[in-house]
């Protein structure tokens, strides 16, 4: 069981609730630049006050303490302020993903049985409110809101609910703000459903403050700073990352709804843009494309890929080719409230590029074998993590929650990891994504680090595939970098030169893309389902899969 060194140190500076952290923004620094999206640009000032009006017309509308208020709608303004609108109500926030079709948005709303809706109306050619109309479920809440666009006949528009709001005082608010506590619900978070059907993480508010306090430390985070809000909005990582951490920290957001590595550039340089988070491949296609000015980036102070993903080649390019020095990785999952472990900006590149750094302070982790017996330096085993981090619950589904919480109150992540002799995580793999060559455990993230640091490879991801003497070998799937040339024979040296044989790619297919979620990680059972027989080269998705899974971070 590790700690870092500082762990039992108590954090007494932190807001206890997501609305006392926005109001503490808004009375230390009420003209400091809080959301950035075009021409809409509000202080903390504006941010707080426009965030209570819309509490007022919640209230107004029906919602009481503890009802869910969906949000479907892509990164803007008028989610942040939305979800900080939700929490002065005393509300549940239930964030959706953009991507997901009607149906399954449809089927969540059924399980949370939310009291209201808000959604963007016209986004990319889609009406998420008019999408809803055939499945009934709007019928069951106490109001539809359209966040932007049009209002069809019985939504109502932004400004409408805003009008609605002045028949609640703002005391009614403030009120109900504080008969909030750091253990109240303030988040349901539909996990991605990467393995199976997706879950409702339950979150707390103060679990919220408290571990993204600890996060902007980590990175370095300090007021003034200009945040791209790259990570969706709906996705643990954007919601906390990037707009709670901000209002904690005194940083502006400047949303973007859909990634494109022109425009990133461009608003990078135009706004100087000082932190930037996000999957590996955001980091990768600024670096690889030629189209991109790297000098135009020089404002970049902060660098946060994900974890899984990340290699020291990819650190070592933005220190290097991008002058950034300040990097923090950690570990962790939406129902660990994404914070699990942190390296800190201060740390030495070593720890920064090849771990996911200690414990946060106040909380424990623990590597256990197969048994549940505790793993020793070294030893790959299942991360377990303990503390105020971890969710209470999924939403109504004590069975569930039962299979991944212990009586003892460890959250078994499923993934794989090892600590040193110094408490440092190594995240190894998914526990699920182990697969057994000729007997030996093996696992894709140790071949994929391998495989990456092949100085023409921008991304591997590796599957294990049937096999009829071994059981199962690997399929690694290879995209190049730009104007480069691969063959399965130059990777195979390649690896056999740097792994031991068993770990070996049998099969390597060379793509354009892979397919990934919303929080940027590869969706390996597309990979799978692509590749029934490993004797067979299989064909790689179609041009329909493609499009549905070509932008990375798309909210």
């Amino acid at each position: 069981m590790t700690r870092s060194p500082a762990h039992d140190a108590e954090i007494t500076d932190t807001p206890p609730t997501i609305p006392a952290a926005l109001a503490r923004a808004a009375g230390t620094w009420p003209d400091g630049a809080a959301l950035i999206d075009g021409p809409v640009r509000l202080c903390f000032r504006e941010y707080r006050d426009l965030s209570v009006r819309i509490a007022r017309g919640l209230i107004s509308c029906g919602v009481q303490a503890g009802d869910r208020v969906v949000v479907w709608a892509p990164n803007s303004v008028e989610v942040a302020v939305s979800a900080m609108a939700v929490a002065s109500a005393g509300a549940v926030l239930v964030p959706l993903n953009t991507r997901f079709t009607a149906y399954e948005a449809a089927e969540l709303i059924r399980r949370a049985k939310p009291a209201m809706a808000l959604a963007f109306t016209d986004f990319l050619g889609r009406d998420y409110l008019a999408s809803l109309q055939p499945s009934g479920v709007l019928d069951q809440m106490k109001a539809a809101v359209a966040l932007r666009g049009p209002a069809w006949p019985g939504a109502v528009s932004l400004g409408e609910l805003l009008a609605r709001g002045e028949a609640t005082a703002e005391e009614e608010v403030y009120d109900r703000e504080r008969a909030l506590t750091g253990n109240d619900v303030s988040d349901i978070l539909f996990t991605s459903g990467t393995t199976g059907s997706p879950k409702g993480a339950m979150l707390r508010h103060g679990a919220g403050t408290r571990g993204y306090t600890e996060y902007g430390r980590s990175l370095g985070l300090r007021p003034g700073d200009r945040v791209l809000g790259l990570p969706p909005f709906f996705h643990c990582f954007g919601l906390k990352a990037v707009v709670l951490a901000s209002v904690l920290h005194g940083a502006a957001v400047l949303p973007v709804p859909v990634f494109d590595v022109h425009r990133t550039a461009e608003l990078i340089a135009r706004e100087r843009i000082t932190v930037l988070q996000g999957a590996p491949v955001i980091f990768r296609a600024l670096l690889d494309d030629p189209a991109v000015d790297r000098s135009s980036l020089s404002s970049l102070r902060v660098a946060a890929p994900g974890a899984m993903g990340s290699s020291a080649q990819l650190y070592a390019r933005l220190r290097d080719e991008l002058g950034i020095r300040q990097f923090a990785p950690g570990y962790g999952l939406t129902e660990g409230t994404a914070v699990g472990t942190r390296c800190y900006w201060f740390d030495d590149f070593e720890t920064i590029s090849t771990t996911s750094g200690r414990p946060v302070p106040g909380t424990e982790l623990r590597i256990a074998d197969d048994a549940g017996r505790p793993s020793g330096p070294g030893q790959d085993g299942e991360i377990l993590l303990r503390g105020y981090n971890i969710m209470p619950g999924y939403f109504e589904d004590p069975v569930a929650t039962a299979q991944v919480i212990d009586a003892d109150g460890w959250l078994h992540t499923g993934d794989i990891g090892r600590l040193d002799d110094q408490g440092r995580l190594t995240v190894t793999d998914r526990k699920k994504d182990m697969f057994l060559v000729g007997g030996f455990n093996t696992y894709p993230a140790e071949i994929e680090r391998v495989l990456g640091e092949h100085p023409a490879v921008a991304e591997a991801s590796v599957i294990g595939v049937p096999d009829e003497r071994l059981g199962e070998v690997g399929m690694a799937f290879i995209i190049p970098r730009p104007e480069t040339m691969l063959t399965a024979a130059e990777m195979t040296s390649w690896a056999r030169e740097r792994l031991a044989n068993y770990k070996v790619p049998r099969h390597w297919r060379f793509v354009s893309e892979l397919p990934r979620n919303a929080s940027g990680k590869v969706r390996k059972f597309l990979l799978r389902e692509e590749t029934p027989r490993a004797g067979a080269a299989p064909g790689w998705p179609g041009d329909e899969l493609r499009s549905q899974e070509r932008t990375a971070w798309a909210s």
